[in-house]
C-alpha cells in the first residue's frame, strides 16, 4: 500500500494526476499525457524512483490505449503504477532519456501494438520483422 504522504507528493506534481484506490495507481488522462514527460524526471530525480520495471500497453478497444508504468525506488523499496490513457492518435513522450530500460520497452510497445513515443532516439521494430504489416497485439 502506497503511503498516503507519497500519494499527495506525487499528486501535487501536477494537477491533472489522479489516483486509482482500487488499484493503488496514478492515472492521467488523454489530454495530459503531453506532461508525462515532466513528471517522470520528478519522479526520478526528486523522488528517487530510479528503476523502471516494466511498461505494459493495454488495447482498452473503444476506449483507446493505456500504458502502464511500474516505477521502483531502490532506496525507499516502494513500488508505484502510473497509467496513462490516450488515443491510438496520439504520441506518448519517450522516458528512454531519463530511464534507459525505456528504450526497450517502448520499442515493443511500438512493434506490438502501434504506440508512437515522441523524441524515441531508435524507435523501430525490435521484434517482429521490417516488412511485418500491422500490432498483432491490437484488437482491432
Amino acid at each position: 500500500m502506497i503511503s498516503n504522504d507519497l500519494i499527495e507528493a506525487i499528486k501535487s506534481l501536477d494537477s491533472k494526476i489522479d489516483f486509482e484506490d482500487d488499484s493503488q495507481s496514478f492515472i492521467l488522462e488523454k489530454e495530459n499525457v503531453k506532461n508525462w514527460i515532466d513528471i517522470a524526471k520528478v519522479l526520478k530525480e526528486n523522488k528517487n524512483f530510479d528503476y523502471l520495471m516494466c511498461i505494459t500497453s493495454l488495447d482498452l478497444e473503444e476506449d483507446g490505449l493505456a500504458l502502464a508504468y511500474n516505477l521502483h525506488s531502490t532506496s525507499s523499496k516502494v513500488s508505484i503504477e502510473f497509467k496513462l490513457y490516450f488515443n491510438e492518435s496520439q504520441e506518448i513522450p519517450s522516458v528512454e532519456s531519463i530511464w534507459k530500460t525505456a528504450d526497450w520497452h517502448e520499442r515493443e510497445a511500438f512493434d506490438l501494438m502501434g504506440i508512437k513515443f515522441s523524441n524515441h532516439p531508435n524507435l523501430k521494430r525490435i521484434l517482429l520483422p521490417d516488412d511485418w504489416e500491422g500490432h498483432p497485439l491490437r484488437k482491432d
